[in-house]
């Protein structure tokens, strides 16, 4: 009986560890920004931002003078969650996720911002003081790669196409690429063997430097998100994240 039992807490540590991630693809267009993909519990939350007259705002394309700021939108929200369940996210035990900041400027104006505003609540963005605390990932416009470790607090959104020294791999969180530079599938039928196969080594690449990887431009819909599970895509890239989480766990 005792055997059964560690068996069991056994497995269900594995399917816990193998819940297929989920990516909020531009969270912050959605009717409620953040609070819908937090209490989905995603993996990711991305968020388009670009700097207008000194302050760091959310938008897709060039900003309106009201645009909504990245600090009302996503860093107070967050704040107050830790302040709410004492240094956590949330009542669930090991919940945290990616803030991904996919910068629409330039990296360097952007990042001394971004950093003072992280700084100034440590317990929520750095996990090196919080294991629970919320990883901020840079996407989109990147700094050079040869200046990923000048930036403290922050990791990066890695390219199939990039080489890293092991120093400047541990600050990349996760590997991604466009998935029509590989397919053409637009998610019904099966993926073609060929495409299947280019694929697969780029995923191969990514697990190798023991990475997630992420396709953004994906078909999507649950037939597409589970054959892209089953061909090991670590990271469902969605724009529609509460069927996404039904579909996937």
């Amino acid at each position: 009986m005792r055997y059964r039992i560690l068996v069991a807490l056994l497995l269900s540590s594995v399917s816990v560890t193998l819940a297929q991630k989920i990516y909020a693809h531009n969270d912050y267009a959605k009717p409620r920004p953040f609070m819908d993909a937090y209490e989905q519990r995603v993996d990711f939350i991305e968020a388009d931002v670009w700097l207008q007259n000194g302050k760091l705002v959310v938008s897709h394309d060039k900003p309106t003078v009201a645009a909504p700021t990245l600090d009302s939108l996503y860093i107070q929200p967050i704040v107050h969650l830790f302040d709410q369940y004492k240094d956590k996210l949330s009542s669930h035990r090991d919940y945290t996720f990616g803030l991904v900041i996919d910068i629409k400027d330039n990296p360097v104006d952007v990042l001394p911002k971004l950093l003072t505003m992280l700084q100034n609540h440590l317990v929520c963005f750095n996990r090196l003081a919080n294991a629970n605390a919320v990883q901020v990932i840079i996407s989109g416009n990147r700094p050079r790669i040869d200046t990923f470790l000048d930036y403290p607090l922050l990791q990066f959104d890695g390219r199939p196409s990039e080489v890293y020294d092991q120093e400047t791999l541990q600050r990349v969180a996760l590997i991604s690429d466009n998935f029509a530079s590989f397919s053409r599938w637009d998610g019904t039928g099966d993926i073609s063997n060929e495409d299947r196969d280019k694929l697969k080594r780029i995923i191969k690449r990514a697990h190798n430097d023991n990475k997630p990887i992420r396709f953004w431009a994906i078909p999507d819909m649950p037939g597409a998100w589970k054959q892209l599970k089953k061909l090991g895509v670590d990271v469902i890239n969605t724009d529609k994240p509460s069927e996404c989480v039904q579909a996937m766990r």
